[in-house]
């Protein structure tokens, strides 16, 4: 019989019933009593993992907004842009609330993700710093929400393809880096959840 674990409980996401969480061995999975859907799962994933997937976004999301989008060839002349580039054309044009939404979107929440899951990461593995560990994790679990950077490139890829018939065009650095860091997110985010985090935590209060 696997071993409960008196200090933690868990809560059924379907029928919310309270039930001990219990030590599982490796892959395996835990599922309610009363309704058998899946509580959770031992996925052993590690701190230093989540925390170089945390680094590596940070690093590409810089190259990705300071590297040209694409460059563009038209009788002759060359041109390119990167996304700040992008989104201040937009708010020349008076496209004010347009510009927001894709600063917001694609800049600002992605961002202050990147940055406050490095925070909870650094914090808990250098034990600083805990004072706002709580409300900061509360504040990236709703943040995640704006981030889309997926529909971002969906948009580019699409305007590539009707811009193709009308001039030579070459994808730049920073269109390979948001691809990058679209796999990174996923990675990143499926790394990090609020049951590893706590553990993390408990682990490095003993």
């Amino acid at each position: 019989m696997p071993t409960p674990l008196t200090t933690a409980l868990v809560a059924c996401q379907d029928c919310d019933l309270l039930q001990h969480e219990i030590v599982l061995p490796k892959r395996a999975v835990a599922r309610c009593q009363r309704c058998g859907a899946e509580l959770y799962r031992n996925r052993h994933n590690s701190l230093e993992s989540s925390l170089a997937l945390s680094l590596a976004a940070a690093q590409v999301f810089v190259l990705a907004n300071c590297f040209p989008l694409v460059t563009m060839e038209i009788q002759g002349e060359i041109e390119s842009t990167t996304l700040p580039q992008a989104i201040w054309a937009l708010y020349q044009h008076r496209m004010i609330p347009l510009a927001l939404l894709v600063f917001a979107t694609t800049m600002l929440a992605p961002a202050i993700e990147i940055g406050a899951i490095l925070y909870l990461l650094l914090s808990l593995r250098f034990d600083i710093g805990r004072a706002y560990f709580a409300a900061v994790f509360r504040f990236v679990t709703s943040v995640r929400r704006w981030g889309m950077i997926d529909v971002l490139m969906l948009g580019v890829l699409v305007s590539l393809v009707k811009l193709a018939a009308l001039a030579e065009v070459i994808p730049g650095i920073a269109l390979w880096a948001y691809c990058v860091l679209l796999v990174l997110s996923v990675a990143m985010t499926a790394s990090f959840n609020a049951r590893d985090v706590w553990r993390w935590s408990r682990e490095r209060g003993r």
